[in-house]
């Protein structure tokens, strides 16, 4: 196994290609250290070419997903360092979240437990977010008198529960509950109990569509946000042309004419 972090767990389950991501620090509610950061950003920019790998999961030990940066690992240095140094570790925060978005493969967050600060926004930058009843939302940093725009959440929370309800959260910084994340559109869905079989579901099933597809999919729901209709058409176009070479295309064609389920490659 080439992927083969020391400050989280990874499995890949070769008889279905859903590789897994365990944030595991439980008595620190999985909290974010500079290394934590390091390792998840080249992980996930690794995830597209590791061999056998069609959709990942991150989740989190114990009893919360993530509660943002730690007290002691982050929260305390910052005080402590110069601007350039500062400058440094925002951009590896948010090079974190680029390395999700920018991860070819679909990416399920399987919400445990708490999601706050950091964790909220590594949630809102996965593909889907199959949560626990329990597992609260929030985004902290006003909190902490930060902006509530941090890692990209001015970008990608506007984008998936709308602008007034984004800066209500944003700028509150106040908890949401589960069911009312799920009301607004910021979690697909939320189960009783364990999260991990729902989104194993998730991922087991995105796994079994067309890898080429789906990629092309993500790209665009990113690229075409800030393009015009007909630059958007434009993308849409050779993209599609690109993918009616492809085999997964004849796949899909064969099975529909033989009345079957589509087995891409």
């Amino acid at each position: 196994m080439s992927i083969q972090p020391k400050s989280f767990l990874y499995a890949l389950d070769t008889a279905t290609g859903v590789a897994t991501i365990t944030l595991n620090r439980p008595d620190k509610l999985n909290a974010l250290t500079f290394e934590v950061y390091r390792e998840l950003t080249d992980t996930f920019g690794r995830l597209g070419d590791e061999p056998g790998v069609r959709a990942v999961i991150i989740t989190g030990a114990g009893r919360a997903f993530c509660s943002g940066g730690d007290v002691e690992d982050i929260i305390g240095p910052l005080l402590e360092m110069e601007i350039d140094e500062l400058r440094a570790f925002t951009r590896l925060t948010c090079d974190l979240i680029l390395s999700i978005r920018h991860c070819p493969r679909p990416v399920v967050a399987a919400l445990n437990g708490t999601v706050a600060g950091a964790g909220a926004v590594i949630a809102s930058a996965c593909d889907f977010r199959v949560a626990t009843e329990k597992a609260k939302i929030a985004f902290l940093f006003v909190r902490v008198g930060l902006s509530g725009a941090d890692m990209g959440a001015a970008w990608l929370l506007p984008r998936l529960v709308g602008h007034s309800l984004a800066t209500e959260m944003l700028m509150l910084g106040e908890f949401t509950s589960a069911a009312r994340a799920r009301e607004i559109g910021l979690y697909h869905q939320v189960v009783e109990g364990d999260v991990m079989p729902a989104a194993r579901a998730l991922a087991e099933k995105l796994a079994r569509g067309p890898k080429e597809a789906l990629a092309a999919t993500k790209e665009a729901i990113d690229l075409e946000a800030e393009l015009d209709l007909e630059s958007g058409l434009d993308h849409e176009a050779e993209a599609q042309a690109q993918l009616m070479l492809g085999p997964d295309y004849m796949e899909g064609y064969q099975a529909f004419t033989e009345k079957r389920d589509p087995k891409f490659p």
